[in-house]
């Protein structure tokens, strides 16, 4: 079914998803030579202490909007699907159900993340359903290459979603870190705004 394709995997919360996660798939893309990147918002992150801000759906949308920038990009619900936490393990177990080898799969991660891959599920195995490619990110360092390891150079911009939502809650710009479309759904659907403080009657 994958016939020799190379496709990259990115996850995340994505909660808004941002130029920093489209800039470590653009250099993979350019840097592996991948077919396509599938952007996948987890359903439940299990390395994240408190819930995501925006609901499923929202998340889904702007993955969706920022997925629409490159022909080479997909946004996919594999993770929203299922039930639990989103366990990377699990979902590329999913893929290699689906007709994918471990030497097709390319999972894109930034170097923060990847610091703490040895309390993932099911660790050390995970290593062995894909490649992983690790981006650098500001203020992380980068771990040396082996077998399954893969280290891409690559200038990612210094920008989270947590200062993203920091930003909109306090009414300060995003512009430039995130796509306009995913802008304008922010604002539109008033993601991330401070729910108003009742009239005291």
């Amino acid at each position: 079914m994958s016939g020799g394709t190379r496709i990259g995997i990115l996850g995340g919360t994505f909660d808004p998803i941002h130029v920093g996660h489209l800039e470590a798939a653009s250099a993979a893309i350019g840097a592996l030579s991948l077919d396509r990147v599938m952007l996948l918002p987890a359903r439940i992150p299990p390395h994240r202490s408190v819930e995501p801000r925006a609901s499923v759906y929202h998340r889904f949308a702007m993955t969706a909007l920022a997925a629409n920038r490159s022909e080479a990009m997909l946004a996919s619900d594999l993770e929203l699907r299922r039930d639990g936490p989103s366990y990377t393990a699990l979902t590329l177990e999913a893929l290699h159900h689906d007709g994918f080898t471990a030497s097709e799969l390319f999972f894109v991660i930034g170097a923060d993340a990847f610091a703490e891959i040895a309390t993932w599920y099911d660790y050390p195995r995970v290593l062995s359903l894909a490649h992983f490619v690790v981006v650098p990110r500001p203020g992380a360092s980068l771990p040396k290459a082996a077998a399954s390891i893969l280290v891409v150079e690559a200038n990612t911009p210094d920008v989270s979603s947590t200062d993203i939502r920091r930003r909109v809650a306090s009414g300060e710009s995003i512009e430039g870190l995130v796509p306009r479309g995913v802008a304008e759904h922010i604002k539109r659907h008033r993601l991330y705004v401070p729910a108003p403080i009742p009239a005291v009657m």
